[in-house]
């Protein structure tokens, strides 16, 4: 199973603050230990939200937002994908993370079979088509 794993935000991501040498290491030697196992897919960290747009969607009209958003709570620092053989094995690699503060979530990434008979039709339908 793919999980991706969110990193939230916090005042010092939003900030821009930059982690020090000794965090840098302990998060490149965790990616490592999460690559060698093979459950590193990718893996990004984002600028913060005064960087960002959104695009907000009401019927046809279109709004651009500029950021900064100022719900940290909502907001993503990074993410990464990783392949799992289930949801406790993410909790427990998780649980490694050398975080001192904030939080991540785990949601798991949708793959084709969870469409179940509804892909099977449009797979058919587009297949018929070609």
């Amino acid at each position: 199973m793919r999980v991706m794993v969110i990193g939230k935000a916090t005042r010092d991501t939003e900030d821009s603050t930059m982690p020090t040498q000794e965090q840098f290491q302990a998060m490149e030697a965790f990616n490592e230990e999460l690559i060698k196992a093979g459950v590193l897919l990718a893996g990004e960290g984002l600028h913060p939200s005064s960087k960002g747009k959104r695009i907000r969607y009401e019927g046809k009209q279109r709004t651009v937002i500029d950021g900064p958003f100022m719900e940290t709570k909502e907001l993503i620092a990074g993410y990464s994908f990783w392949q799992v053989r289930s949801m406790d094995e993410a909790v427990e690699w998780a649980r490694r993370a050398p975080f001192e503060t904030g939080e991540v979530e785990l949601r798991p990434v949708f793959e084709h079979e969870d469409f179940g008979e509804a892909l099977s039709r449009v797979e058919a339908e587009r297949s018929r088509s070609s």
